[in-house]
């Protein structure tokens, strides 16, 4: 019988975390990912690679929230304990990666975002293929990051390859595609309503000489 304070039970704990963050439940995640950091911090060290992991994941919580603040910092001491202990190309460190690059694009750190996005492609390339459906986290990301700079050449391809990859690999109407094809059609959108600007632009213009 395991006592509550297991670190099996912090397994539970934070796969069901995982599941009211993913299912918007905010406030009913925060305890459980912080009651499992308690267990694994308190059983395992606070170096252990699965705190890392606890705090990637109250990471993301706390982004998906705009908690900028409170995020980053737990990005970092995250990347920090899964590097050391894992090595810096080892696929569980691509979460926080990954989750790192998605808070500093959502604020307009651009220059920040991108290496980090390119480097989690990078290592879930390298360890399962190019068509494993988390390599599409950041392609959807990088084609994201490409879409609020207004690079639409860049962007496009991208989509296209993350919807591909999850439609084959997951299913047309699992909810990350669902999602990833919700964003190619808003890439879409703008990029016609950017084309006829352009042309009305071009239209004045030439009056106006």
């Amino acid at each position: 019988m395991l006592g509550l304070e297991h670190p099996d039970v912090a397994y539970l704990l934070f796969n069901l975390a995982n599941l009211y963050r993913d299912w918007e439940k905010y406030a009913e995640a925060e305890p459980i990912f912080q009651q499992a950091h308690s267990i694994w911090e308190q059983k395992l060290g606070p170096e252990h690679h699965l705190v890392g992991t606890v705090l990637s994941g109250l990471a993301d919580l706390y982004r998906e929230q705009g908690k900028y603040t409170e995020a980053e910092p737990l990005f970092l001491k995250a990347i920090s304990i899964l590097e050391h202990h894992l090595g810096p190309k080892h696929p569980d460190v691509t979460p926080a990666l990954n989750g790192l690059a998605d808070l500093y694009r959502e604020q307009g750190k651009y220059t920040e975002a991108k290496p980090l996005y390119q480097r989690a492609r990078s290592i879930w390339e390298e360890n399962f293929g190019l068509e494993h459906p988390d390599v599409a986290w950041s392609l959807n990301g990088l084609a994201d990051l490409y879409h609020e700079q207004g690079k639409y050449a860049e962007a496009e391809p991208l989509f296209q390859l993350a919807l591909q990859i999850r439609e084959q690999q997951l299913g047309p109407d699992h909810p990350y595609t669902q999602r990833t094809r919700k964003n190619y059609a808003s890439f879409l959108q703008t990029k016609v309503r950017m084309r006829k600007r352009r042309s009305w632009k071009r239209f004045f213009d030439l009056f106006s000489q």
